[in-house]
């Protein structure tokens, strides 16, 4: 066996049984111990619907964001990120264009629009708005739906979550969830 050969053999079989160990052994542990633990969020939270025909459909994560633009629909947060700075022109752009949008949609809602509905979350993805950008769409969503306010509020507050343990975080609404709702779906 050669010197370079001798040097080499260790890092060779170092690199191999690390992979094993973390690439394989361990990733496989992980993931045996979420499924078996954490099911559903193991496997992307996804939102499963039993339709009146018997066949079940999934309908998205409830995880991560999904695009709503009509009238009967809540709107969550813009989609995408931006690393523009809060005072930038062209985040002010995005943000104008937002506004134009939503007062277009709800040219009724006099109401100043709360900040989450014009502005992106940090992952752009973000499934959930605050309880006061739900109530600001409240007497659209009744109109559009030939429903009572408090009618649209009682789905809102069935798919608001609190702080976590009382404490973290601020109570938050998912749109995915309200949204199925208001269709009859959940």
């Amino acid at each position: 066996m050669t010197k370079s050969m001798k040097i080499l053999r260790p890092a060779i079989m170092c690199f191999l049984v690390m992979t094993i160990v973390c690439g394989v052994i361990y990733t496989a542990a992980v993931t045996g111990i979420a499924q078996l633990i954490f099911p559903g969020q193991a496997n992307g939270s996804i939102i499963t619907v039993t339709l009146k025909d018997g066949t079940q459909k999934d309908y998205g994560s409830a995880l991560i964001a999904q695009e709503f633009t009509s009238a009967e629909y809540m709107i969550g947060r813009p989609m995408g990120t931006t690393n523009l700075s809060p005072v930038s022109e062209e985040q002010k752009a995005l943000v104008d264009e937002r506004t134009d949008w939503l007062h277009t949609l709800d040219p009724d809602n006099t109401a100043d629009i709360p900040m989450v509905l014009v502005t992106a979350s940090g992952s752009g993805v973000d499934p959930n708005i605050t309880p006061d950008a739900a109530e600001y769409q409240v007497a659209r969503l009744a109109r559009e739906r030939g429903v009572s306010g408090d009618d649209v509020r009682a789905i809102i507050s069935k798919y608001t979550t609190d702080r976590f343990l009382g404490i973290f975080g601020e109570p938050a609404v998912n749109v995915l969830k309200v949204n199925l709702a208001l269709d009859g779906l959940l």
